[in-house]
């Protein structure tokens, strides 16, 4: 079967491939993936990974083959598939914790969006009442951003995304952001919970910007800058303030259980900024990397 696997070339990130086709476990369903969504980090950051291996995390497709020992969905089951490792090839084994169920008048290909993106940003805002609190989402015209406005909005806090030029401000107003902005430098507003995708010295910025007992979820560096913290900007009175790093990559059936029912219920939408098939995956990633796509990739698996 062919498969979309690490090249660590020139040629890179990702090439196609014949591989073996999978054999699941008594435990592991069979899916045929019609759809693949692409993430910045696991292809600017693709040397983490084995030359060779079937790449990709997040996919949505149908059972073919239930898991014999009869857990999971049954075959003809629509799934999407989140954070699970050699999604991108034409059929994947994999299990019931991985899997969550497309409902009925959800698109396939939207459910292929959510994975990563969705799931992290659903993770990192269930870490506190956001509820009529104050909250920054940096990086908010990306996959993470644009879901992380929307369930922030809808679970009741005050938006403000911020975004690296007006042209990326596109549609955030829409999705629940009560400020889009370009620059922290001049807002002076403080913040309880920052989600941060970007890094480098956004990321000191936004530290500045924290409200006492605020944290800043670090979930995300595309900028690929260092960061400084000018002296003495670390120290402070009051309630302590908080930096926590991000890396849950525990099993994702429920949280995309919960996105997908709110995507049914009409409540999230799916950020596809660009759709096509996935033998123009070359063309789909040199737009991703020069930022020229809001929300998230998906590609048809043709």
């Amino acid at each position: 079967m062919r498969a979309l696997v690490v090249d660590h070339g020139e040629a890179g990130p990702v090439r196609f491939s014949d591989v073996d086709e999978p054999v699941p476990s008594n435990d592991e369903a069979l899916v045929e993936i019609r759809h693949i969504g692409l993430n910045f980090g696991e292809l600017n950051y693709v040397d983490q990974w084995p030359a060779g291996a079937v790449h990709g995390h997040d996919a949505s497709g149908v059972v073919v083959r239930a898991a014999s020992d009869g857990s999971g969905p049954a075959e003809g089951t629509r799934v999407a598939l989140g954070m699970t490792p050699h999604a991108w090839a034409e059929r994947v084994a994999v299990g019931p914790a991985s899997l969550g169920i497309v409902p009925e008048g959800v698109d396939l290909a939207d459910a292929a969006a959510l994975g990563i993106a969705g799931v992290t940003a659903l993770r990192v805002l269930r870490t506190r009442s956001v509820l009529a609190r104050d909250v920054l989402i940096t990086g908010a015209s990306g996959g993470v951003g644009h879901f992380a406005v929307q369930l922030a909005a809808l679970a009741g806090a005050r938006v403000t995304a911020l975004v690296g030029s007006p042209e990326r401000a596109t549609g955030l107003r829409d999705l629940g952001a009560d400020r889009v902005v370009t620059d922290l430098a001049e807002d002076g507003r403080r913040f309880d919970l920052v989600l941060d995708t970007v890094g480098g010295l956004l990321l000191a910025r936004a530290w500045s910007s924290l409200a006492e007992g605020g944290t800043l979820h670090l979930v995300g560096y595309s900028s690929g800058q260092d960061t400084t913290f000018p002296s003495g900007a670390l120290f402070g009175f009051g309630e302590p303030r908080s930096i926590a790093t991000y890396g849950d990559m525990t099993p994702t059936s429920a949280e995309l259980t919960d996105l997908l029912g709110l995507l049914a219920a009409g409540r999230l939408s799916a950020p596809v900024g660009l759709r096509g098939g996935w033998q123009d995956v070359d063309d789909a990633i040199r737009a991703l990397f020069a930022r020229k796509v809001h929300g998230k990739i998906v590609l048809d698996v043709l």
